[in-house]
C-alpha cells in the first residue's frame, strides 16, 4: 500500500475521512455502516477516540479491516488504542495544550507498542480549536482549546519547524461550530505541511468549505453518529 502521508501529501484529490469512535460504535450495523462508507466519497476510515474501553479499538478493526480496501488510520487518545489491525497511526502531540503527560507522556509510552510494528507512523500536531462546548479531549487532557488565530497560527508553524509531518485542527467530538474557514486559511497559508480539519462538520457545504480554505484532508464523525443519512449527500 502507497504510503498513507504520501499520499495525502500528493494527492490532488480531496481527503474525506470517516471518524469511528469505539465507545460510540454500534457493532451490530458494522457490515451496512461499513457498506456505506464504501458507498460515499470518503477515502480513509479513522478509528479512535479519547477514551476507549481496553481492547474496544482492536475488537472493531478485526471486524472492520475485511470489509473495506480504504486505509485505515489510528486516532488514539491513549496507547491502549495502538493495534497492529490498522495501516497507520497519526502519532498526536497535543501541541495546543501544555500538559506534558500529552505532548509526549503518552508518545513515549507507545514506543515499546511501535519499535517493532508495522503500522506507518505519522507525527501530527494536534491542536484543539474552541467549538463552543467543552469536549472530551478537554477534560481527559485537563487543557483548553485554542481561540486567538495568531496564536493557532504559530502553533502550527512551530510544530513544523520541530519536524511534525501533518497538522489536525480539531473543533472536537460534538463540537456546535466548526474550525471557522478564517482560521483554516491562516494555518494554511503559513505552513508547508498537510492540514486536516475536524470537528463539528455536519454538512456538506461545512466539507466543502474546509477544502476550499485549504485543508488537505476533512475528518467527519459526529454528522454519521447522529445521523447515518448523511451519507446520501456524500455517495460517489
Amino acid at each position: 500500500m502507497e504510503s498513507i502521508l504520501h499520499h495525502i501529501k500528493v494527492s490532488q484529490k480531496q481527503n474525506l475521512a470517516v471518524l469511528i469512535d469505539p465507545d460510540k460504535f454500534n457493532l451490530n450495523n458494522t457490515s451496512q455502516f461499513i457498506d456505506k462508507v464504501n458507498k460515499s466519497i470518503a477515502t480513509h476510515i479513522f478509528v479512535g477516540g479519547s477514551t476507549v474501553k481496553d481492547y474496544a479499538t482492536e475488537k472493531l478493526l478485526k471486524i472492520i479491516k475485511p470489509l473495506t480496501t480504504l486505509p485505515i488510520v489510528l486516532f488514539p487518545g491513549d496507547i491502549l488504542q495502538v493495534s497492529e489491525e490498522a495501516d497507520a497511526i497519526l502519532f498526536l502531540s497535543l501541541v495546543s495544550g501544555r500538559n506534558p503527560e500529552y505532548l509526549i507522556g503518552q508518545q513515549v509510552k507507545a514506543v515499546s507498542k511501535l519499535r517493532d510494528s508495522k503500522l506507518e507512523v505519522i507525527p501530527t500536531a494536534y491542536i484543539l480549536i474552541d467549538g463552543g462546548k467543552e469536549t472530551s479531549t478537554q477534560k481527559v487532557t485537563n487543557t483548553k482549546p485554542l481561540t486567538n488565530v495568531l496564536e493557532i497560527v504559530d502553533t502550527a508553524k512551530a510544530s513544523e519547524l520541530l519536524g511534525m509531518q501533518l497538522v489536525y485542527l480539531e473543533a472536537g467530538s460534538g463540537a456546535k461550530k466548526e474550525v471557522s474557514t478564517k482560521i483554516i486559511e491562516a494555518v494554511k497559508n503559513n505552513i508547508n505541511i498537510p492540514l486536516i480539519v475536524g470537528g463539528g462538520i455536519r454538512s456538506k457545504l461545512a466539507i466543502e468549505n474546509a477544502f476550499k480554505s485549504g485543508a488537505n484532508m476533512v475528518v467527519i464523525g459526529t454528522a454519521f453518529e447522529e445521523d447515518e443519512t448523511f451519507f446520501e449527500e456524500l455517495k460517489k
